[in-house]
């Protein structure tokens, strides 16, 4: 397998420049992991599949989920892609490389559990100060249109709040100038993330039933469920921030009164 992955990472770098594959195979990487993940939940909610499973009962309608689509590749294209590129000189200063030998997979492991933790800490402060009043309404309200997320609403945002998310993501890499792969890793698990908390549903296999601090789409769907200030959930993955700073108090009431529910139902049946 490892001979397999330098193998096609050799064929890249000898037939792209360093520039070509941060820039445009990042941009293309982001593209595929963004669109093939997140298509799937809105395909569920038109077609009414795994019904069941899905945290609110109401739809969007088509019109809102074009102009999601619509946003989002203006958004890309006009925003994201130029900012990439205009980053890559940021990128080789903080010294992140392409050429072979490749790190180890504990060296992947370890940095990009750093930027997991690093990225939700930033975050949650970010996203916190986010939904005071005058930037909630001028900027974060955007991403709240949808009180019902799919898994594409996760990067519908206000361009101000693209460039915060972008900043969030970046910084662990940016202290640590890690390999190009990695940074590859990174992207996609942290996009794969997002929309997983985004997507409406909460399944049997969702992460968050195996990994106790993980939010996940139970976690979130709650905070788009909220509107305007006082939401909490802030957190982009993990849920001590907000357990730490007491921002998740209403949500962690609403699950204890939908447990006492259950049981009461079985004492009854």
């Amino acid at each position: 397998m490892a001979s397999m992955i330098e193998s096609a990472w050799t064929y890249l770098i000898t037939n792209y420049s360093d520039f070509q594959l941060t820039c445009l195979g990042g941009f293309v990487l982001h593209e595929s992991v963004f669109f093939l993940s997140g298509l799937p939940f809105l395909l569920f909610e038109r077609a009414g599949w795994f019904g069941k499973y899905k945290i609110q009962k109401k739809n969007n309608s088509l019109e809102a989920q074009e102009k999601c689509i619509t946003r989002l590749l203006m958004y890309h294209f006009c925003v994201n892609l130029p900012i990439l590129i205009a980053s890559y000189p940021v990128f080789k200063f903080m010294g992140t490389r392409a050429s072979l030998p490749l790190p180890s997979w504990k060296v992947i492991s370890t940095q990009i559990l750093f930027y997991f933790i690093l990225e939700d800490f930033v975050f949650y402060w970010g996203h916190r100060i986010l939904h005071t009043k005058w930037l909630y309404k001028h900027v974060h309200s955007v991403h709240h249109e949808y009180a019902t997320p799919f898994g594409l609403t996760s990067e519908y945002a206000h361009p101000a709040e693209i460039l915060f998310l972008g900043f969030a993501t970046i910084i662990g890499p940016a202290i640590t100038g890690p390999h190009l792969i990695t940074i590859y890793l990174w992207v996609s698990l942290r996009v794969l993330e997002t929309v997983e908390a985004h997507s409406g549903y909460h399944f049997p296999w969702s992460p968050s039933n195996f990994l106790p601090l993980y939010g996940g789409s139970d976690f979130h769907d709650y905070h788009h469920r909220l509107l305007y200030t006082k939401s909490g959930n802030y957190s982009s993955t993990f849920v001590y921030m907000d357990w730490i700073f007491g921002t998740d108090k209403g949500y962690r009431r609403l699950k204890s009164l939908k447990e006492n529910e259950r049981e009461a139902e079985g004492k009854v049946m």
